[in-house]
Order: structure tokens, then C-alpha cells, then sequence
């Protein structure tokens, strides 16, 4: 369904609202943080009501602030569940699909977390809530630029990130606990399963444009065990992944 439009500079009535009631508080002085209200609703309307119950995950909804990792212009929606256009062809993705594959992961404060796509920084900052170290690439220069920058300004210090083909991994930080990919490629890319520890979780979607499936994968004995969850609509992987989907095609026309 489209959006009837409004003006940049108008806020929706959802968000307008919580911002003013986060302004007053006794004697009408304002509040630190008046977004802080705007959150704990997101986390309240479109998270406990929907399903998410990880207390921590939850916690760290509350705690990061999306809308300093969002461009000007996409602001006024941060707290709703929405998907944020952030350049590049990019997208923030809604914020109830990213707690569910952050609580998908059942994150430990001793794991190490690896992160395909940093995209603006927000999944990554809600996983550096919850893991000891977060590693994440993000393959659009402009875009992991930016990211790092609000990562730095925000304090965030186990939170590493650097520009390249999330396809390869990190692998002198490896092996990984855990794994995320926030965009879709044709299959699980190979570095990927190297790099995750035996009993290590992958949350991946994976398909093609138009139809893809979140899936849970755990390396058991050497094996991977895989488990698909639900239906979604990522941004393709580009980078090695697109090629080699290109070759495959290639392969498959020849007589």
C-alpha cells in the first residue's frame, strides 16, 4: 500500500506524538533523551506484541537510537516499523525483522558475531549490545563510512566494521559464534560456514528477488543443520555472489 505524502518536514502523527510526551516531564523540564519514549513504544508495539520476548533483545531496542544512524530525510519514521531508504539502493531494514533474526541467534555476552552489511550501523549497534565483539562489512563505500562514523561517535568499542565484500568473511577475526546477513544471496556463501565455530548459528536470508526465506543454520559434527523460519524481502547480496549466480545462469543455457 503507497504512503500519501507529506511534507519532509512534517513528523507522522505516531512519532509527533511520543516525542511530545518524552519532552515534559514534572514542572515541564525536558527529558535527556526525548526519543527515548518514541523507542520504548517501537519496542512495546511492533516487538512484545508481535512475539519478541528475549528480555536483552528487547533492552537493546530500547537503548540504541535509530534515528541518528538514518539519512535527514527518513527521520521522522525511525521508530516505526518501516523499511528506511539509506543510499546506495539500500535500505535500513524494519526494525521487527531485525529483532527477530537478532533473537533467532540466542546471542551470549562471550560471543563473537560477524555481520554481512552493515548497511547504517543500527543491526550491528543492536548486536554490540549483546555479544563481547561485533565484525561487520558492508560492501558500499558511502554507506560504511558513514556507519562507522556514528559507531565512533556513539562509543560503541566492540563494534568493528570496514568496507568490503561481506561474502568473504572476516578471517582473521574467525571463527565466529554467531553469523548474521542482512541481505539476500542465491546460497549460503562458503567462507561463511569455514568461519563459524562447531555449534556456531547463521541467520541468513536466502533466495531470489522476490522470493526469499529466513533460515537458521547451526554446524553440528561438520554438518549444517538447517531449519527455514519465514517468508521475507531482503536487498540481494551483490559482490562474489552475484557473479557467481551470473556464471551459474551462464552454465545452465549452454546446450
Amino acid at each position: 500500500m503507497a504512503r500519501l505524502a507529506f511534507p519532509r518536514f512534517v513528523l507522522t502523527l505516531s512519532v509527533a506524538a511520543t516525542l511530545l510526551a518524552a519532552s515534559l516531564s514534572s514542572g515541564d523540564e525536558p527529558q535527556a533523551d526525548p526519543t527515548q519514549a518514541a523507542r520504548n513504544k517501537l519496542v512495546q508495539q511492533h516487538l512484545v506484541e508481535r512475539g519478541i520476548k528475549d528480555p536483552r533483545v528487547l533492552d537493546a531496542f530500547r537503548k540504541v537510537p535509530r534515528h541518528l544512524f538514518l539519512p535527514p530525510e527518513g527521520r521522522r519514521h525511525a521508530y516505526d516499523d518501516e523499511s528506511i531508504p539509506i543510499g546506495e539502493g539500500q535500505t535500513s531494514t524494519p526494525p521487527f525483522d531485525m529483532a527477530f533474526m537478532t533473537e533467532t541467534l540466542q546471542l551470549k555476552p562471550t560471543d563473537k558475531v560477524y555481520e554481512v552489511g552493515t548497511g547504517s550501523g543500527y543491526q550491528a549497534s543492536i548486536l554490540a549490545q549483546l555479544a563481547k565483539e561485533v565484525y561487520s562489512v558492508e560492501i558500499h563505500k558511502p554507506l560504511g563510512e558513514s556507519a562507522a562514523k556514528v559507531i565512533k561517535e556513539l562509543g560503541y568499542k566492540n563494534l568493528h566494521t570496514r568496507v568490503g565484500d561481506g561474502y568473504e568473511g572476516w578471517p582473521e577475526a574467525a571463527p565466529f559464534d554467531a553469523i548474521i546477513v542482512t541481505c539476500a544471496p542465491t546460497k549460503v556463501p562458503q567462507p561463511l560456514v569455514d568461519q563459524l565455530k562447531e555449534g556456531g548459528r547463521i541467520v541468513i536470508p536466502i533466495g531470489s528477488r522476490y522470493n526469499q526465506v529466513v533460515h537458521l543454520i547451526v554446524k553440528k559434527d561438520g554438518k549444517l543443520i538447517d531449519r527455514q523460519l519465514r517468508p521475507t524481502l531482503f536487498v540481494p547480496m551483490t559482490g562474489r555472489d552475484q557473479r557467481e549466480a551470473r556464471e551459474a545462469a551462464k552454465g545452465k543455457d549452454k546446450p
